[in-house]
């Protein structure tokens, strides 16, 4: 029941999202510009929609607002296309850990792989939510991706997750052939506290502890720093999907008492990134944590890792999820399953295109 009311909710917003540019504008409102920034009137819209639905979920006791963020990813996600989707539980840290393997349509040889991690602020998120995001990426990006259904806080807090994409990892490399899987050619990836973890997970993988190193991260607005707030989060406190009182909830839920938030595995733009894989790190002009990501993308660069940052100015936290409705959503990962096929496409070895220069 719950899923066809999500795909109800889906197909409205999918038409009310497909009318002319300036009738959606007139229906968005007045256009919201901040830091030379204008708000995507798409982005805009599913905000105001957003605000009548009812309580957002850092309101709801933790259960609540964990089914309410997979209801929301649904509508905005859809049900992409996919070759085929099957589960395996491997053995875990702390007992089963499950991964969920995704096939393109049309593969049938080895392949390159994504190895992704769901956001959700360690606290939210899972196969499911994230599921849309996944097939999106495998079929545009013609490339076999692996979710991992890592522990979440408060339930089991910091390190528990780092732990599971760890094993999940290292379980994927060393077995990649049985996968259908080319170990050469392993990438990381995540949005948001999934960003972090695979930020953190690239730095860990790189120095030999992990097996085989990844070749390259996908960063979707990362979380890299729960030491220091920046302007970002001041300035989009409030109104814009993700909320200064959704990242104090996670963070306290995640991080237990007394622990270095400096430390790197909870905060990587602290860690050494020297030796690390070529990255695509995607920021949203609209996001409390653009700043973070931004500043993580200058100390890959002054590291000397080959890395690409794309900032999708008018877009909010969250356009990840929304690759079932509109057109901002499934353009910007669109570019961002571009840059994954291309970094991916050759073994290591081959000379690599230069994309040291951001592009805003």
């Amino acid at each position: 029941m719950a899923r066809a009311f999500d795909a109800a909710k889906r197909h409205a917003l999918q038409t009310l999202l497909s009318m002319p540019a300036g009738l959606l504008r007139r229906l968005a409102g007045r256009p919201v510009e901040i830091d030379g920034n204008v708000l995507d009137a798409e982005m805009q819209l599913m905000l105001a929609l957003g605000r009548l639905e009812g309580a957002a979920a850092e309101e709801r006791p933790i259960p609540g607002g964990r089914r309410a963020l997979l209801s929301s990813s649904r509508a905005v996600g859809g049900n992409p296309p996919i070759g085929a989707v099957t589960d395996r539980d491997i053995d875990g840290p702390a007992g089963p850990l499950r991964l969920r393997f995704y096939t393109p349509r049309g593969l049938t040889t080895t392949s390159p792989a994504l190895v992704y991690l769901h956001g959700g602020g360690w606290v939210y998120g899972d196969l499911d939510s994230h599921d849309a995001v996944c097939r999106f990426l495998a079929e545009r990006a013609g490339i076999r991706v692996v979710a991992v259904d890592y522990r979440l806080a408060p339930e089991s807090p910091f390190p528990a997750a780092v732990r599971d994409v760890e094993a999940a990892y290292s379980f994927v490399t060393a077995n990649a052939a049985g996968l259908g899987i080319d170990p050469d050619r392993v990438a990381v990836g995540g949005d948001s506290a999934g960003g972090n973890l695979a930020a953190v997970l690239a730095q860990r993988a790189a120095r030999g502890e992990l097996g085989a190193p990844p070749v390259f991260q996908l960063l979707i607005y990362p979380g890299t720093d729960v030491a220091v707030k920046r302007p970002s989060r001041r300035t989009f406190a409030t109104g814009f999907f993700l909320t200064e009182r959704f990242m104090d909830l996670c963070e306290a839920s995640y991080v237990p008492a007394g622990v270095d938030r400096t430390d790197p595995l909870l905060s990587p733009i602290y860690g050494d990134l020297t030796g690390l894989p070529p990255a695509y790190v995607v920021t949203a002009g609209f996001d409390p944590l653009r700043d973070e990501g931004e500043a993580y993308a200058e100390k890959l660069r002054e590291a000397g890792v080959e890395v690409q940052h794309v900032c999708e100015r008018g877009l909010i936290h969250s356009f990840a999820n929304m690759v079932g409705v509109g057109r901002s959503g499934p353009e910007a990962m669109g570019r961002a399953a571009a840059a994954l096929r291309l970094a991916l496409s050759a073994p290591p070895s081959a000379p690599r295109q230069d994309r040291q220069h951001p592009v805003d």
